[in-house]
């Protein structure tokens, strides 16, 4: 960003017809020589700056058709040294609203910052030196030096913050008061069931068994989070902590967010534990009454040992006998009211075992999952190959059909996903049903097609995906339910309709489902936007295959409202960064010296913004 005192030598004004654009352009001067400023979509611009007049500009420059240029610059009006060539706060516009204007409706009620309540309390201000929140606010929007701006930007940080870790640190601190069933860890029992699995587990897959199984030994609840990228075997770690569950005389659940993976993780549970006499059960809400029923008795009276299925795991009407172990795939976020199902379900509190499959640096884990005990697998099991992925505009589509279509020659089998079931013609995104449509009838019409979404019943898709695994389907044109948990060896090539309008982290997650087998695999990510913000974030998905670095620049750019999900509540930083480690320490240190030398009671501002918090994030 680039400041400059500057006179208006010209200002002028035109409508571009075409892009139904207006445009103001005005001359700017100094002694060094002139420059152009131009503005688009603000022609009140034209009668506010005036021609002879001194102003200080503050903007980016560009340089394009051999011009040097200010983009939109912010300007206010050069009265003298005493008035001007102050720090100027920039705030977010759009077609309605500008800095300027925003400025101005600040200034009408700064005053009333000391009005505001500080719900930080009096004793971590003063031991971290912290400016009051009501001089923070008066410097965030009119700052008097920099020095006091980033004062004020520190202050606000480490109150977002605190309050993060302080809830979480609480939440871990009451599930420690809990009792559970103690789970012995049994080293030949774990040595028998990886001498069956016909490969070796990767250095931090044992680490993190090791830890869990360190953790089920204890007589409080675990509350631990498994990381790992696509791929990379935490069910394998998963089912070790439920072999041992089961073979200490206790059930386990199994909880996941789609029917399509819970079927799936059944087959592999009955697979890798078939020797072991284990009893492995699925409940789906899209199962018969008498299914259900039959399920729920068996639960009930003990027949089943592991119980995998989506929410109709935490239905009033399924009981356990002995509940002691829970595992949540991909919904890491449990809320109270679950938990408190669950452990009206058991005898005591089962330990909880959350896992994921995107990836999020450890900073970041210490805001956003303080209460939970972290595991990470980083590696990806030993033979697997780094996809290859292709951001492809529109003109390169011909000629990557083609590609394709000579992997499919070569016996692989393809993903294409779409954002939508049905075309809309408010959004113009690429559709299921019509791309399916459109592909067997011209492209692939020697090719055999077909689709799978939401709308299908439980049946439909579980024949669909039988077919495809059995290689009777080349193409399946499907939504994002695949994302997750899909596994499809021979598949090798993904194909992404509009993948500028999904996140990183599900873009990841969806390259994921393929690339499962040893041969090279393939994702193309198609798009038609010309926005160079998001070409650029695409990009990052032809550089990288790391899930951690990808979720990080995710979180750059989209803000840790979208890691809850929760930003159209009002839950955002605008302040804190959560990849400064310093900082984290530093307030999680204030916010575990808080808690243990302070009475929670006296803080009655506290108490009410953490409710706020729990209610948002989820935190029991």
């Amino acid at each position: 960003l680039t400041t400059i005192k500057a006179k208006v030598e010209k200002v002028s004004f035109k409508r571009t017809f075409r892009k139904r654009l207006t445009i103001v352009e005005a001359i700017l001067s100094d002694e060094s020589g002139t420059t152009k400023a131009i503005w688009f979509n603000q022609p009140y611009i034209v009668s506010t700056l005036k021609e002879g007049e001194n102003y200080f500009f503050a903007g980016k420059f560009e340089f394009k058709n051999n011009n040097l240029s200010l983009q939109n610059p912010t300007f206010e009006e050069s009265l003298g040294l005493a008035k001007s060539g102050k720090i100027i706060p920039i705030y977010n516009e759009n077609s309605l609203i500008n800095s300027r204007l925003i400025a101005k409706l600040v200034n009408q009620v700064i005053n009333l910052t000391n009005h505001m309540s500080d719900d930080l309390p009096n004793v971590i201000s003063q031991k971290n030196r912290l400016m009051n929140l009501d001089e923070a606010i008066r410097q965030i929007h009119q700052p008097d030096s920099m020095d006091l701006l980033e004062r004020a930007q520190y202050r606000i940080a480490f109150e977002e913050l605190f309050f993060l870790i302080l809830a979480a640190l609480i939440s871990k601190k009451e599930m420690a008061t809990l009792a559970s069933q103690p789970i012995v860890f049994k080293l030949d029992l774990i040595k028998q069931f990886l001498s069956k699995l016909g490969f070796e587990l990767t250095l931090t897959q044992k680490q993190s068994a090791w830890q869990i199984f360190k953790d089920i030994e204890k007589s409080h609840p675990m509350n631990r989070l498994l990381e790992g990228d696509v791929g990379s075997g935490k069910t394998v770690v998963a089912l070790m902590s439920a072999l041992l569950a089961i073979k200490a005389g206790y059930q386990v659940a199994l909880m996941v967010p789609t029917e399509i993976l819970a079927n799936q993780h059944c087959k592999t549970s009955r697979k890798l534990l078939a020797d072991f006499k284990i009893k492995v059960g699925l409940l789906t809400s899209s199962m018969k009454p008498k299914e259900k029923q039959a399920v729920e008795k068996n639960v009930a009276e003990g027949k089943i040992d592991l119980i995998i299925g989506t929410h109709s795991l935490i239905s009033d009407k399924l009981k356990f006998k002995n509940l002691a172990l829970v595992v949540i795939d991909e919904q890491h976020r449990f809320g109270v009211d679950q938990r408190n199902k669950l452990k009206a379900k058991a005898n005591k509190m089962p330990h909880l075992l959350s896992m994921s499959a995107t990836p999020i640096p450890r900073t970041l884990a210490i805001v956003i999952y303080g209460d939970l005990d972290l595991s990470v697998i980083r590696e990806l099991p030993p033979g697997r190959k780094p996809i290859i992925t292709k951001v492809i505009t529109e003109d390169e589509r011909s000629q990557t059909y083609t590609e394709i279509d000579q992997k499919i020659a070569e016996g692989k089998q393809v993903f294409i996903v779409c954002p939508l079931i049905e075309q809309s013609d408010k959004t113009g995104q690429k559709s299921v049903k019509a791309e399916h449509e459109r592909l067997k009838n011209t492209v692939f019409s020697h090719r055999s097609t077909a689709m799978i979404h939401g709308k299908l019943n439980s049946g439909e898709k579980d024949q669909i995906m039988q077919q495809f695994v059995e290689g009777k389907i080349d193409i399946l044109i499907a939504t994002s339910l695949i994302e997750v948990g899909i596994d499809v060896e021979n598949a090798a090539i993904m194909l992404i309709e509009g993948a500028d309008r999904f996140g990183l982290a599900a873009l990841h997650q969806l390259r994921g489902r393929v690339g499962r087998g040893k041969s090279q695999a393939y994702c193309y990510l198609f798009t038609e936007t010309d926005n160079p913000a998001a070409i650029k974030r695409l990009a990052s998905l032809e550089r990288s295959n790391d899930g951690f670095r990808l979720s990080q620049i995710d979180l750059e750019m989209r803000g840790p409202g979208e890691i809850y999900g929760q930003r159209q509540h009002g839950f955002d930083l605008r302040m804190a960064n959560l990849f400064d480690a310093k900082m984290i320490t530093t307030v999680k240190q204030a916010a575990e010296s808080f808690l243990k030398e302070q009475n929670m009671l006296k803080y009655k501002l506290v108490l009410s913004r953490l409710s706020q918090i729990n209610t948002i994030t989820n935190l029991n």
